[in-house]
C-alpha cells in the first residue's frame, strides 16, 4: 500500500482505538499471559520512548495536556509512580536497551558534554560499548523481528548504528536531536542532521513532521513481515519533546490560553493534579527554588511569548500522543493489538535549557511569537516552565532531583491486569530489558551472548509486578546508583541520597524519603545518620564497581555543551573571515598586477 494512501486511511480512522472495546478487553480476554507459554504464543512488544517528557505531563498522571491514547493505555494496564532513570538522554538509553549501568555500557554522559579529562578512560567514549548486548540483539536471535525508528544517540559510525546493534530495519537520528520539520541540524556542533535508514545515510522527504514520520516508518516495518508467524519488537523513539520544540499549529493552538497565568500557577495546578490522580501523597510538598523568576515582573510581551513556548511544548506532547494513536489503530486493524505489550516511558525529565540568540541565528532559526513552533522557528522551555512541568518534583533534566529522574512508566497488554491506582514499587530504567526478555519467554542471559562474554544484566525482571505476584522487586537493602556529569544519586528502599553540583546545586549530599516526600523537601540525613552513612558507603561502592570518574573541579554540563557549540560557531566564522580575507587579498593583488601592466 502506498505510504500516502496508508497515512490517509489511518488518519481517517481518527481515534478509533479509543472507542473500540478491544483495547479494554485485553486483560479480561487473555487470562493466561504468554509469558510462560511456548515461543509460538509470544507477544509482540512495542517500546515507546519520549524525549525529555516530564513526570506529570500525561493526563493520567495529573496533567492538563490532552493525551487520550496514552491515558487509555494507562487505564487498561499498569502505571508506575516510582520509576527512575538517568537525568540525561544517552546514559538512559544505554541502560534502557541493555539492562546494564551506563558507565559499564560506555555511556556515562552524552558525548557532547564529556570533558577531555574523562575521555582518556575506556568506559568514557559516550557511545554504546561492544561489551554489551542490546535487547534487540537478544530478541532477534530468539526469532523476533526487531525494528527501530527515531532518536538513537548511542553512536553515529556505521558499526554503532542501531542497524548493526540488533535491529533489522531502522530509521535513526544519531544526534541529540534535529529539526522536526526539515532535515537539518539545530546546533552548530553538527554539520548535518545524521538520519540513517538501515545503516546508510538517507534523505528524508520534506516537508515532514518527526512524530508522524516515525510512526509511518514503524507501521511500514511491521506491515512488511505481517503474517509470517514471527513476533516483533518495535522501538519507537520520538524526538518529542526535545529541543527544538516544534509542533503543528493545530496542536499548539489548543493551549494558547492555558498557560497565560504563568509558571507559578502551573506548578500549583500540576501539584494538585498529581494528588487528585493518586500519583503523589495528598500531604506532599514541593520545593520553591530561588532560581525561578517572578512571573509578575515580566512585561506583557514577555508573558505572551513565554506562555506560547509552554503551549508549543504541550502541543508537541499532544501531537506525539495523536500519532501513537495511529499506531494503535494500525495494530488493532491488523489484528495484532490483542497480542502486543506496549511500554511507554521517557528518557529523563523536562529540558530546562535555552537556545542563545546567536546560535539560533547561526542555524537560520527565528524565535518570534507568530510562528513559534512552526517551520523555521526554534522554541525552548527554559528553567521556569521546566520546573513547573516537573511539579511537584524538584529540578529537571541534567540534575539528580526527582524532576530529572522520575518519569512516567506505563505497561499495557496481554496478561497485564488493569490497575486503577499506581504501582508504587521502586523500579528503574535498567529493569526494562530483563522485563522485555521475560515477557518474550527468554531466559535471562546475564554474562554471555553470541558466544562471548558481555556485561551481565543487573536490572530486575518486573513481570512479578505485572502478574500481581509481588509488591516489590527490590529489597530494603538493595540499591541502585546513578552518576551523570558529577551529579549523583543512590536509591535503597524508600530512601534516596542525592547530590547536585553547580550551577543550580551546592554539592551537598542529602537524604529523602521519596515515597512520603517525592518533592524532596525534608532532608533526613541528620535525623537518620546511620542510614545516611550506609547509603554514602554504598555510593562509594557503586562508583568503584562501575568505574565512575570524577569531573574536573569547575565542570558544568550545560557550559560544556554551550562551549562546544560556540566553538563550532566561532570556528566557522573565523574560517569564513580568513577565506574572505584571502580572497580580498588575492583580488587586490590581481588589481595591482594589472595596474603595473
Amino acid at each position: 500500500m502506498p505510504k500516502q494512501v496508508q497515512r490517509s486511511l489511518l488518519l481517517a480512522c481518527g481515534s478509533m482505538v479509543l472507542s473500540s472495546p478491544l483495547l479494554g478487553q485485553n486483560a479480561a480476554r487473555v487470562e493466561a499471559p504468554a509469558i510462560e507459554d511456548e515461543k509460538t504464543a509470544r507477544p509482540n512488544i512495542v517500546l515507546i520512548l519520549a524525549d525529555d517528557l516530564s513526570f506529570s505531563d500525561l493526563g493520567a498522571f495529573g496533567s492538563e495536556i490532552q493525551t487520550p491514547n496514552l491515558d487509555r493505555l494507562a487505564e487498561r494496564g499498569m502505571k508506575f509512580s516510582n520509576y527512575h532513570t538517568a537525568p540525561s538522554c544517552a546514559p538512559s538509553r544505554a541502560m534502557l536497551l541493555t539492562g546494564v549501568n551506563s558507565h559499564r555500557a560506555g555511556v556515562p554522559n552524552i558525548p557532547e558534554a564529556l570533558p577531555p579529562e574523562q575521555e582518556v578512560f575506556d568506559n568514557y567514549d559516550g557511545v554504546l560499548s561492544s561489551n554489551v548486548a542490546t535487547v534487540a540483539s537478544r530478541l532477534n536471535t530468539e526469532g523476533y523481528h526487531s525494528y527501530m525508528a527515531g532518536k538513537w544517540h548511542l553512536g553515529k559510525t556505521e558499526d554503532l548504528l542501531p542497524y548493526n546493534r540488533g535491529f533489522e530495519r531502522t530509521l535513526s537520528m544519531a544526534d541529540t536531536g534535529a529539526d522536526n520539520w526539515e532535515q537539518r541540524p539545530y546546533l552548530p556542533v553538527y554539520d548535518h542532521a545524521n538520519w540513517t535508514r538501515d545503516g546508510k545515510p538517507t534523505q528524508l522527504e520534506e516537508p515532514l513532521y518527526s512524530s508522524e514520520l516515525l510512526v509511518d516508518e514503524m507501521i511500514s516495518y511491521i506491515e512488511s513481515n505481517q503474517g509470517d508467524g514471527q513476533p516483533f519488537f518495535s522501538y519507537l523513539s520520538f524526538l518529542a519533546v526535545h529541543l527544538p520544540m516544534q509542533a503543528p499549529r493545530e496542536f499548539t493552538e489548543r493551549y494558547i490560553e492555558t498557560y497565560a497565568d504563568g509558571w507559578e500557577k502551573l506548578r500549583e495546578s500540576r501539584h494538585a493534579g498529581t494528588i487528585a490522580a493518586g500519583l503523589v501523597p495528598a500531604d506532599s510538598q514541593r520545593v520553591e527554588h530561588d532560581f525561578i523568576d517572578d512571573w509578575d515582573a515580566l512585561s506583557e510581551t514577555d508573558k505572551r511569548l513565554e506562555s506560547k513556548r509552554m503551549a508549543v511544548y504541550a502541543g508537541m506532547v499532544s501531537a506525539m500522543d495523536f500519532h501513537i494513536g495511529r499506531l494503535l489503530d494500525y495494530l488493532e486493524a491488523s489484528g495484532e493489538l490483542d497480542n502486543t505489550v506496549i511500554i511507554f516511558t521517557s528518557d529523563n525529565g523536562p529540558e530546562f535549557g535555552t537556545l542563545p540568540p546567536g546560535i539560533l541565528r547561526s542555524q537560520g532559526y527565528t524565535h518570534t511569537y507568530d510562528n513559534l513552533g512552526e517551520i523555521g522557528s526554534a522554541s525552548f522551555l527554559g528553567p521556569n516552565f521546566a520546573n513547573a512541568a516537573a511539579s511537584p518534583l524538584s529540578y529537571f533534566k541534567f540534575y539528580m532531583g526527582e524532576g530529572g529522574q522520575r518519569v512516567p512508566l506505563i505497561i499495557s497488554g496481554p496478561g497485564i491486569q488493569a490497575q486503577k491506582g499506581f504501582i508504587k514499587a521502586s523500579t528503574h530504567v535498567i529493569d526494562l530489558t530483563p522485563t522485555i526478555l521475560s515477557l518474550a519467554g527468554i531466559e535471562e542471559q546475564t554474562g554471555r551472548f553470541g558466544g562471548r562474554e558481555v556485561e551481565p544484566i543487573t536490572g530486575r525482571d518486573l513481570t512479578p509486578l505485572l502478574r500481581g505476584d509481588a509488591e516489590e522487586v527490590y529489597g530494603a537493602n538493595d540499591y541502585v546508583g546513578y552518576e551523570v556529569a558529577g551529579n549523583a544519586s543512590l536509591f535503597s528502599g524508600r530512601y534516596k541520597i542525592v547530590m547536585n553540583r553547580q550551577p543550580l546545586g551546592d554539592s551537598t549530599w542529602r537524604m529523602y524519603d521519596i515515597v512520603a516526600d517525592p518533592g524532596e523537601t525534608r532532608d533526613l540525613s541528620a535525623e537518620y545518620p546511620v542510614q545516611f552513612q550506609r547509603m554514602l558507603n554504598l555510593y562509594i561502592r557503586y562508583t568503584r564497581e562501575n568505574g565512575v570518574q570524577p569531573v574536573p573541579e569547575n565542570y558544568m554540563q550545560e557550559t560544556e555543551i554551550n562551549n562546544q557549540n560556540l566553538h563550532e560557531l566561532f570556528r566557522d566564522r573565523i574560517l569564513v573571515g580568513l577565506l574572505t580575507a584571502l580572497a580580498l587579498g588575492f583580488f587586490a593583488l590581481l588589481a595591482v598586477q594589472r595596474k603595473k601592466r
